[in-house]
């Protein structure tokens, strides 16, 4: 085999790997060209070089027709290695079978997913998939960077910062509601304007919801009386079932907090602008067979169902 200027061995032609694979298994010229819907000619052309290239007359003419040499046996499962793993290159798509897969897939969302989106969507992926983890991760300002590593797969929420590269899906359209103790001492049935605004009040800090709720009591002129800070939901219930605070929150957290702590769920005095919460995925992995049946997964879950 005769080197190449940069010092590697050249490449076969895959049309001379079959060659090599044909007259191996015909013994015959003239077969291997119809099998390969080639003029003779043109085969024993291809013949020739491939002895040239691998240095060996590889096939000998004998009554019993092309007989392979030593070195032809000692390529042939190189050979046919070789052509199997370009057909699978070019023909496989590696599936994901859910039944069986084994897999860990990380989901950036926020603590309110926790509550409203994850026990849904795990028990989902326990009753079709039991071989796959999840991994619920943090919405925050290494997001992007996660899901285009790889580290995470999906992020769910709203996330206006992931610009180019990433992909989106719109799942349902939030609005806001406030929500107090069943047996509060001074709201019964209807919030008014003045009710919220005379009524001690739990502040959500985090997270562009937080943003857009603080925007609409900024631009109606309402300055709430904030009791008591929280970073996220966790905690929440409990203390609203045990105090007279309220909170406001989008719809969704709320009517699910409300029927699993018994709360009161009212409508907000005010207009908040709503918002939609999508699922995001970055176009390296918009492909990957895995990454589409989560996102598969989430859209069959969530798509346009605003209280699930």
């Amino acid at each position: 085999m005769n080197p190449s200027a940069d010092g590697d061995a050249p490449l076969l032609e895959v049309k001379l790997l079959r060659l090599f694979d044909l007259l191996y298994s015909t013994h015959s010229v003239t077969h291997a060209a119809e099998l390969l819907g080639q003029s003779q000619p043109t085969v024993s052309i291809w013949l020739a070089r491939l002895r040239e290239q691998l240095g060996d007359p590889l096939f000998v003419r004998t009554p019993s027709g092309m007989q392979p040499t030593p070195r032809a046996e000692a390529l042939i499962p190189i050979a046919r290695s070789a052509l199997e793993s370009l057909r699978k290159l070019a023909t496989e798509d590696a599936g994901f079978e859910p039944a069986t897969a084994e897999r860990r897939f990380c989901i950036c969302m926020t603590d309110a997913s926790h509550i409203t989106l994850l026990p849904q969507l795990l028990a989902h992926v326990r009753s079709t998939a039991p071989g796959v983890r999840l991994e619920a991760g943090r919405i925050d300002a290494t997001t992007g960077e996660r899901l285009q590593s790889g580290e995470a797969d999906i992020a769910l929420g709203l996330i206006p910062e992931l610009g180019a590269g990433f992909y989106q899906q719109v799942l349902f359209t939030q609005d806001w509601v406030c929500l107090a103790n069943r047996h509060h001492p001074r709201i019964d049935g209807e919030l008014t304007l003045d009710d919220y605004c005379r009524e001690g009040h739990i502040g959500i800090v985090s997270g562009t919801g937080s943003r857009i709720l603080a925007s609409a009591l900024e631009d109606r002129g309402i300055d709430r009386r904030i009791v008591l800070e929280l970073p996220g939901f966790l905690g929440l219930a409990a203390i609203l079932s045990t105090t007279d605070l309220i909170v406001t929150l989008p719809r969704q957290t709320g009517e699910t907090l409300g029927r699993t702590a018994d709360l009161r769920v009212l409508p907000c005095p005010f207009p908040i602008p709503s918002f939609t919460v999508k699922q995001h995925w970055h176009a390296r992995y918009h492909h990957d067979a895995g990454n589409r049946w989560l996102r598969g997964v989430c859209a069959g879950l969530f798509l346009h169902n605003r209280t699930n």
